[in-house]
């Protein structure tokens, strides 16, 4: 293949993951998805004009069947879902804009249809003007325009709504995971805001709530419960992360990893905590 094109692809690579990433919610989705696209583009006219709109183009569409697919079996999963985790290591300066990768984030985005979903990232987080958008997708410019008003709607609310400087919440994270470890009821309803939410994904292979928690007398329900019964994992090591733009941890247990972020409101408590333990979006993790 011409190493033009193989070039101009290497520059675009990073765009479409971080596009293919927000479509799917899955690291190994996009990467997957990426992949289709360069098989794609080995096959393209040797006369493309602007290979960055082809490939944006080329790798939205791959996405939107993915989505379309995977209905029934987002449809049948057991439990709450999460995002498959996008980890970046502290000491380094994120890649990622915190406020677009964040879980709640990606959450609203699950409840837009595909095209919604397209339409929005495109034109809201990418950048792209109505009329590319509207050949990318095939529609009319007033279409896409009704698609992403729709879109803003369910959106508007989920991005993070509290700046939290990085060493108080990552202190914040530490703390609730001792105390977690300890049993220490008091010191728990200390760290969370009265409205928080739980939320984890076993997806039917690990142990973990079938509904989302919501405040913090439920969490602390269900820890107090967990250690009566000794249902905890053993905890064998952790290391402190960026997880969706969040402060968090990679959990090493005995039966397998995980990952733990945490999210603040604006009184320095914790207001919602997402724990992933499916292995099946933790292969990435180390």
């Amino acid at each position: 293949m011409d190493a033009g094109l193989t070039d101009a692809f290497e520059a675009n690579r990073g765009r479409l993951k971080r596009l293919a990433y927000r479509m799917l919610g899955s690291v190994s989705e996009a990467e997957d998805a990426v992949q289709d696209a360069w098989i794609r583009w080995r096959r393209a006219p040797a006369d493309v004009a602007d290979p960055a709109a082809w490939l944006v183009r080329a790798t939205t569409r791959l996405c939107i069947d993915r989505l379309r697919a995977a209905k029934a079996e987002r449809a049948a999963y057991k439990g709450p879902w999460l995002p498959e985790p996008l980890i970046e290591p502290l000491m380094e300066d994120p890649v990622e804009k915190a406020e677009e990768v964040s879980v709640a984030f990606l959450l609203a985005l699950e409840r837009l249809s595909p095209l919604e979903r397209a339409v929005f990232l495109l034109h809201d987080v990418f950048d792209q003007d109505y009329a590319e958008v509207a050949r990318t997708l095939e529609r009319s410019e007033a279409a896409v325009r009704q698609l992403a008003s729709r879109a803003r709607e369910h959106v508007r609310d989920a991005r993070p709504r509290f700046a939290v400087d990085r060493e108080r919440a990552l202190q914040l994270a530490g703390a609730f995971m001792a105390a977690a470890a300890r049993a220490d009821m008091s010191g728990l309803t200390d760290l969370l805001a009265q409205d928080a939410i739980m939320v984890t994904d076993g997806g039917g292979k690990r142990k973990a709530a079938l509904r989302v928690l919501v405040g913090r007398d439920d969490i602390l329900d269900l820890l107090q419960g967990l250690h009566w019964r000794h249902a905890l994992p053993t905890l064998e090591r952790l290391a402190p992360a960026r997880i969706n733009g969040l402060m968090g941890f990679v959990i090493h247990y005995d039966d397998g990893p995980a990952t733990m972020a945490f999210e603040m409101d604006g009184e320095g408590r914790i207001s919602a905590i997402y724990q992933v333990r499916n292995p099946e979006k933790l292969r990435h993790v180390a």
